[in-house]
């Protein structure tokens, strides 16, 4: 494994445990999420889960096309295409929960019910739902549907949630959210009904 992907699947490890498991001093200001501490071995297993994927993104770049300086739009949607393939066929058992599992999937709805409640709240699920579809099927492991357009994600809510690597966004759907690989434009999974609140 090259230099950059161990940095890249390490990094994302180091910087969710950090943001999730550190315990702030008494009266301190608390930067970004602090699970308790019966919830990191969710937290744990699911940075293992993207790291795992991430694994398999790098391998999957390095095979694809290598983009010329100047790319055009065509190329650009090439090398995506050739990376969404060999991603889907390294991952053809894919299925929703292998990387939301049941537990993180009842904790991510959690956090969304908090980050969307109190003064804020409104705000924050009205940039979320401003343009956004009404519904999409999903399944694990598809391309992102090239008629949907990204949604906005407001910066308060993604501070809220595990901090993902550069290969990977949250994104809503409609109602659900899904882990949004930017680079090959797949959806790797996803956790229906996020908003719901239930």
């Amino acid at each position: 494994m090259s230099d950059r992907s161990r940095a890249s699947v390490c990094a994302i490890g180091a910087v969710v445990l950090m943001g999730w498991l550190a315990v702030s001093p008494a009266g301190a200001a608390r930067q970004g999420p602090r699970a308790p501490r019966d919830e990191a071995p969710v937290v744990e297993d699911f940075v293992t889960r993207v790291n795992a994927y991430v694994v398999i993104h790098l391998q999957a770049e390095r095979a694809a096309p290598k983009l010329p300086q100047e790319a055009t739009p065509q190329q650009i949607d090439q090398t995506q295409r050739a990376m969404a393939d060999r991603i889907q066929v390294a991952r053809a058992g894919a299925k929703r929960g292998d990387i939301f599992t049941p537990e993180m999937t009842t904790l991510v709805k959690r956090i969304l019910i908090d980050a969307l409640s109190g003064p804020d709240g409104a705000r924050r699920r009205s940039s979320i739902m401003d343009d956004n579809v009404k519904f999409v099927p999903l399944t694990a492991n598809q391309r992102y549907p090239d008629d949907v357009a990204l949604t906005t994600m407001p910066p308060g809510l993604l501070k809220a949630l595990p901090e993902l690597p550069e290969e990977m966004e949250y994104r809503f759907i409609g109602r659900h959210l899904i882990l949004f690989d930017q680079h090959a434009h797949i959806i790797p999974d996803f956790i229906p009904d996020a908003l719901s609140g239930k």
